[in-house]
């Protein structure tokens, strides 16, 4: 008996079913032998914290060259505040209502993605809401592994709540981002403190176990995160289990209590099983949960492609809706 379908060597082509942009980008990230770009990039492992740090500098520097000149087009205003050990970048917008907030968890598969790069995505996020963001710049391992960077994000949550109403408050991550969003309404939720009114989650990394089926059909069809991140999951976990709702949240109780939520993924997105188990999760437990599939998208999205615009507006319809029932 055998464990599964076995897959003769082919190539897949990149479909005329999406917009012209959205095909460049994925012929853009594969070399000429067919292999994703960045599958040629191996991660350290769990205990090289030197080899770790050096990755970190590297992506650092990517980050960087991606950003440059991009804060001379942004409208919001930013600051940036401490709240204990945890650095909050806020971002006022140039109109909006000042009642409302969101607070927005950067991706960077919980060990990248901070600084600058978090600074100028609070920023973003305001421009796009209308609303002020707070960026949380959470500290992330080798030197603070869990629960350092959830940590952070409580505190911040706290620090909003004496500042707006919690029906006046969204969150939302994308990616690793994600998995903290999810994670901190769990853990804000057993800790006594009042929900937000709806959650964002773009390709949440919400299974450090990576135990769905896309880790298997998508591994390398993804081009942005052709392989999987178990290094920098047990790296971030720094021991412990990683089935725990706090590091895994699709694995949470749901029935005691969640704020709407907006999941999005891909087709060729390696965490599209996050994504719809998560959403199957939240329905089975009668939690409000919209789910967009994006027509072989990978992990992260297009890069600026149409469909990027299209879901950036959809995500900020369905914030509007949700504080407008507060």
């Amino acid at each position: 008996m055998n464990d599964g379908v076995k897959i003769d060597p082919r190539t897949l082509p990149v479909p005329h079913s999406i917009s012209p942009e959205a095909q460049a980008l994925l012929k853009r990230l594969v070399g000429a032998d067919g292999v994703p770009l960045n599958a040629l990039h191996a991660m350290p492992s769990s205990d090289d914290h030197d080899g770790w740090r050096r990755l970190q500098g590297a992506v650092a520097q990517h980050y960087a060259a991606a950003n440059a000149g991009q804060e001379a087009s942004l409208r919001a205003s930013l600051a940036t505040i401490t709240l204990g050990d945890a650095t909050v970048h806020v971002a006022t917008p140039a109109s909006g209502v000042a009642d409302f907030a969101y607070i927005d968890l950067h991706g960077g598969a919980l060990v990248f993605g901070g600084g600058e790069n978090c600074r100028l995505a609070a920023a973003r996020q305001a421009d796009l809401h209308d609303l002020v963001c707070y960026g949380v710049d959470y500290r992330m391992p080798p030197d603070h592994p869990y629960p350092a960077a959830l940590d952070d994000c409580l505190a911040t949550y706290r620090h909003v709540l004496t500042r707006h109403a919690p029906q006046h408050i969204v969150m939302g991550g994308r990616s690793a981002g994600g998995n903290l969003a999810a994670a901190m309404v769990l853990r804000a939720r057993d800790e006594g403190l009042p929900l937000p009114a709806a959650l964002v989650l773009l390709s949440p990394e919400v299974d450090l176990t990576e135990s769905g089926d896309s880790f298997q059909v998508n591994r390398t069809v993804d081009v942005v995160l052709p392989n999987p991140l178990m290094s920098a999951n047990l790296l971030y976990a720094n021991g412990a289990d990683l089935t725990h709702p706090y590091l895994s949240p699709l694995f949470g109780d749901f029935t005691k209590g969640f704020p709407p939520t907006f999941l999005q993924s891909g087709t060729r997105d390696l965490f599209l099983s996050n994504t719809v188990r998560m959403h199957r999760a939240l329905l089975k437990a009668q939690v409000p949960a919209q789910l967009h599939v994006f027509e072989a998208m990978p992990h992260g999205g297009f890069m600026g492609a149409p469909e990027d615009l299209e879901l950036a507006a959809q995500v900020a319809q369905f914030v509007r809706e949700q504080l407008r029932r507060a």
